[in-house]
């Protein structure tokens, strides 16, 4: 997860209600235009859900060079194949999951409007932190809402990759593009847009190259 002005990182739905019709939207999206990664959040969701989730798509994006990052679960992630683990505010912290995944496991840190848990997530070992949610978004309860200015800041103070998070869309994103976002977690955005996660995909790339 690196390089250009700002890519695309796509979140899975909450549930899949058809796993086997979710796959195929995925491979759509994900051959429409470049995407970083791919964060699996399923909630509520056992292990064996998990790990049935994960055998799906992780070949899926992974075999198109996309980093496959599973929600709140280092274990599970180790277990599984993924690239790395996003951790919430609530989850294990940063270092102890860094203790425990070693250097060549990716981990993200959800770091809400502060840019002092970020630095803090940053100091323990997180590759990237997230700044969300910017807009409402009906994919998780949330109670911050940060000003995009916070991505301009922490471009132009820190090195570690901020990814903006919460309520992004094809029509919302460039607010946070010309902010300084690294990265654009994007969910609804993407598998409930009105022509499809194909056609959000090329929007989002559209946006992003110009």
């Amino acid at each position: 997860m690196s390089d250009p002005r700002c890519q695309l990182y796509l979140v899975t739905p909450p549930s899949l209600r058809n796993p086997a019709d979710f796959a195929e939207s995925l491979r759509a999206a994900l051959d429409a235009g470049p995407v970083a990664a791919l964060q699996i959040r399923l909630k509520p969701a056992d292990d064996d859900t998990l790990r049935r989730a994960v055998d799906l798509l992780r070949p899926i994006a992974q075999d198109r060079g996309v980093a496959v990052i599973l929600n709140d679960r280092p274990d599970l992630a180790q277990q599984t194949g993924c690239d790395g683990v996003h951790l919430g505010q609530d989850d294990m912290p940063v270092a102890q999951a860094r203790r425990i995944l070693g250097r060549g496991f990716m981990i993200g840190a959800t770091c809400h409007d502060s840019r002092h848990l970020a630095m803090e997530a940053g100091e323990a070992g997180a590759d990237y932190i997230a700044f969300g949610a910017f807009f409402p978004t009906s994919t998780k309860a949330t109670s911050h809402r940060p000003d995009p200015e916070i991505l301009t800041i922490w471009r132009e103070t820190m090195e570690i990759p901020s990814v903006a998070i919460g309520g992004v869309t094809v029509a919302n994103a460039p607010v946070l593009i010309e902010a300084g976002a690294d990265f654009l977690a994007v969910s609804a955005g993407v598998w409930t847009h009105p022509e499809g996660p194909a056609a959000a995909v090329e929007a989002f790339g559209r946006l992003m190259s110009t």
